[in-house]
């Protein structure tokens, strides 16, 4: 529901949301912007208060609640500046969801273990990407000028709605810590569940659930170059992955009616999403992170230069299917920053926040990498892909060096002077 409700904007394009608002130029495109600019405000802040919280599952699907009223007056919106406030809003509340429930899950599961289990939180942006457009093409071809409503309109009612109902399931379903005692776990298992996460961190560095004084996590993460490292490599990433928020445009390039586009779009991320669960359990058994990470984004920069070489409709619809294999990365990045910072709790909190509020720059300017005078081809696009994808490999490239450093260095330390074996960064 969260990216359905941040990617709706696309498919109520093709069914007359700009001739409705009267929008001009760039301002579409600056309606997918806008939303990225509150969603970077919030993440951090969000964070440091979850880490604080006893009842995550309260206030992640309060948040949830929130964005789904948004969605749905959305659809009532008569201007292009209501909209406009509205996408700032929506970004603003949906910033606490994402990289809190990433934390949350660091908070569950061993560093060997996270992989899968991101993986299954993350597919559910490829399968909205999937199935949001098949749901889409229902309502816009079906609720057409029902009650007075455009297709459009109905589009942003019925999801902002949708969210709303499963938002208040959440707040029975969604877990909390470990440490907050739960109907749901026996003594014994809670105190498992503690002691799994003790032992998955280096002696000395976990903060044993202990409140933290002051803002002591984020200034951690802000001193620590690895995060903005990090950052700046994830930001290329997402910026390479902003074909996402224009796929139905790209898809309509093949010269369908908007029903058919809206369906062509389900098939490419549903491989993708299949894909996603393989490359990242396989990234766990065999505790590497940068091939993993390498490899979609090569398969993607393959996709994009099949897209722009060509306008054959067979061909470009197959360049789909490979470009999706480029968010399959974004998986296993994400683990990859759980893991780095795996040994201080308000470090990790600051830190997976800090690091997705960066990435936010991707998407705030990659909404400029669409604009209408470069379709039907794109190819100029395509080629920012590339280039922004290359960019994001060689910088994963040499933190995998420096981290590769760093094992050997405590290594060496732990040889002569006898001590037992400690953390290791996973490469």
């Amino acid at each position: 529901m969260n990216y359905m409700d941040r990617s709706n904007a696309a498919a109520a394009r093709l069914r007359g949301l700009e001739e409705d608002l009267n929008m001009k130029g760039n301002q579409f495109n600056t309606l997918i912007s806008i939303l990225y600019v509150g969603y970077m405000l919030m993440q951090a802040p969000s964070n440091i208060f979850l880490d604080r919280m006893k009842r995550p599952s309260l206030y992640l699907s309060s948040c949830m609640a929130i964005w789904g009223t948004i969605t749905l007056f959305t659809g009532a919106v008569r201007t292009y500046h209501a909209a406009l406030i509205l996408r700032f809003l929506l970004g603003f509340v949906e910033a606490a969801f994402f990289p809190g429930a990433v934390f949350l899950l660091s908070r569950w599961y061993k560093r060997n273990e996270l992989g899968l289990r991101t993986a299954l939180l993350t597919c559910g942006s490829s399968v909205s990407n999937a199935f949001s457009a098949l749901i889409a093409s229902g309502i816009l071809a079906g609720l057409d000028g029902t009650l007075g409503f455009t297709a459009w309109r109905w589009l942003f009612l019925v999801e902002g709605t949708l969210t709303i109902i499963v938002a208040v399931c959440a707040i029975w379903i969604l877990p909390d810590f470990p440490s907050t005692p739960s109907v749901w776990l026996s003594p014994d298992e809670q105190t498992l569940a503690k002691r799994r996460m003790e032992e998955d961190t280096a002696a000395g560095n976990e903060d044993k659930g202990k409140p933290i004084e002051g803002f002591s996590g984020l200034s951690e993460a802000l001193m620590d170059w690895k995060v903005w490292w990090l950052g700046v490599a994830l930001s290329f990433m997402i910026a390479s992955l902003s074909f996402g928020n224009f796929f139905p445009t790209l898809s309509a390039t093949m010269g369908y009616n908007a029903t058919i586009s809206l369906l062509f779009c389900a098939p490419p991320w549903i491989v993708g999403t299949a894909t996603s669960f393989f490359v990242a359990r396989h990234s766990d058994v065999t505790g590497d992170r940068f091939w993993h990470i390498t490899g979609p984004l090569v398969v993607g920069i393959v996709g994009f230069m099949i897209a722009m070489s060509t306008m054959n409709t067979a061909v470009r619809y197959l360049s789909l299917f490979f470009m999706t294999q480029s968010s399959v990365a974004y998986v296993v990045f994400l683990t990859w920053v759980l893991n780095t910072f795996s040994q201080s709790r308000s470090k990790r909190a600051a830190a997976i926040a800090f690091i997705n509020s960066m990435a936010t720059f991707g998407n705030i300017g990659s909404s400029y990498f669409w604009p209408s005078s470069w379709g039907p081809s794109y190819a100029n696009s395509y080629l920012i892909c590339i280039l922004t994808s290359t960019i994001s490999i060689a910088m994963c490239w040499a933190f995998r060096k420096h981290l590769s450093r760093c094992n050997e260095a405590a290594e060496a330390e732990e040889d002569a002077l006898g001590l037992p074996k400690g953390f290791r960064y996973l490469l």
